[in-house]
């Protein structure tokens, strides 16, 4: 998926998060976007694994401090962990790392408490919980990276919280066969607080159940790169929601909605529960969208007032492009 978000993409995305961020706090720009989080004196590297002392991610949890890094081996955990230190890095030493059919706290496969965690190569898969709301992360802190991994069969693959400075960052990773809807819905991504950003790159979704891939009440959310599909048999509702409004760039990505779609009436929807975040700057494009739905479908639904500007994206199947206030550049449908 390298090749979807070539390198004038990348600078045009990163002047936009400049000039969106602008409105922040210089302590929001240092803290919350650069994700500086100062480490303990003596940062440890953890070992977690057969034959180490910790042999499962929970028992790390217990004695991390900030800065430390936790390394954990290939192999099957049937385990959750509440990581409550700051400036972790919780990574695989290898490819095939999977934490599996716990949750912690009736929330999440891992809880993280503290600031400024990076997660890398790891999956998360089967976060279920009876009331329908479990992640494979559930985010409570603030400022997440999550880099190379994968959210398999959980309802949430990812549930944020945090204070507004945070910023969730989430990048060249796999999202198959999240979601629910028991009682509320649970999303493969949801960020459910008007945080500083949501930034989703290069990623892939695909086989949502019921409730949408991305859904984000981030006051900036930003889909740049990514595989979004429903597939042969997923039912998602909404690709891509911001509910409450917030700039919004969504750029060079494929995006495909099915048969099976459980709202075939939109694929992108902004401000549908009313304008709850600063709007300024809508922008949808060089996206490639396919429909496979007989009925006609919206691209972009707008309901803020904020005008949202669609180029050079291109559209396929019975598609309309945009729904309120905003303008459409060609080409706007290829039959």
């Amino acid at each position: 998926m390298s090749d979807a978000c070539p390198t004038a993409t990348r600078h045009s995305a990163v002047s936009f998060v400049a000039a969106m961020l602008a409105r922040c706090s210089h302590a929001v720009a240092m803290a919350g976007l650069i994700g500086m989080t100062a480490p303990s004196a003596v940062a440890t590297t953890l070992f977690v694994g057969p034959g180490q002392i910790l042999r499962v991610p929970s028992q790390a949890a217990t004695v991390a401090k900030d800065g430390d890094r936790v390394v954990i081996a290939p192999g099957v955990y049937a385990d959750c962990a509440i990581w409550k230190s700051s400036g972790l890095t919780i990574e695989a030493s290898g490819p095939g790392v999977f934490l599996v059919n716990r949750i912690c706290a009736y929330q999440g496969i891992f809880v993280i408490e503290g600031r400024g965690t990076t997660i890398r190569g790891l999956t998360f898969a089967n976060a279920i919980a009876p009331y329908g709301n479990a992640a494979g992360i559930k985010l409570l802190g603030a400022d997440l990276t999550v880099e190379n991994s994968r959210f398999a069969n959980n309802q949430n693959g990812i549930l944020a919280g945090g204070p507004p400075d945070s910023v969730v960052r989430v990048t060249a990773s796999l999202f198959e066969g999240n979601g629910s809807c028991i009682g509320a819905c649970a999303h493969a991504i949801y960020v459910g607080a008007p945080i500083a950003l949501l930034d989703v790159t290069l990623s892939r979704f695909s086989n949502t159940r019921t409730a949408h891939h991305i859904k984000s009440r981030a006051r900036t959310t930003i889909i740049l790169g990514n595989l979004i599909e429903d597939g042969p048999s997923g039912t998602a509702s909404y690709l891509i929601e911001t509910p409450g409004g917030g700039d919004l760039l969504v750029q060079a990505n494929l995006l495909h909605k099915g048969r099976l779609s459980d709202n075939p009436s939109t694929a992108i929807s902004i401000g549908v529960e009313g304008i709850s975040n600063p709007t300024d700057a809508l922008i949808i494009r060089d996206n490639r969208f396919i429909s496979d739905l007989p009925e006609p479908t919206l691209f972009v639904r707008n309901s803020a007032s904020a005008p949202a500007a669609l180029t050079g994206n291109r559209l396929f199947g019975r598609v309309v492009a945009l729904s309120g206030p905003g303008s459409v550049d060609a080409p706007a449908e290829d039959q």
